[in-house]
């Protein structure tokens, strides 16, 4: 039996802050494996697979990837904090 992967990861920025202000939470950022590129975790990989889909490949208007400007700016700005605090 495969089991389904609970997490979903990603080292791109400008995702991370587009799942981030979709509301999927953010677990952790993993500087570990490599101390120059983070990796966002994020729980419910479901959604955030879907969401990584939409933003990949969507068209410009699609209702899907749409977001509150200021709801991405909050985003951007929370997970650059948190970038660094974890620096």
């Amino acid at each position: 039996m495969k089991m389904k992967n609970i997490y979903f990861n990603t080292t791109n920025f400008y995702l991370a802050s587009f799942i981030f202000a979709k509301g999927v939470e953010l677990l952790n950022i993993d500087r570990i494996t490599d101390r120059r590129r983070a990796i966002f975790v994020f729980a419910d990989s479901s959604r955030a697979e879907e969401l990584a889909h939409d933003f990949n490949y969507s068209k410009e208007d699609d209702e899907e990837v749409l977001v509150d400007s200021r709801k991405l700016i909050q985003s951007i700005k929370s997970l650059k904090e948190k970038l660094y605090q974890n620096n």
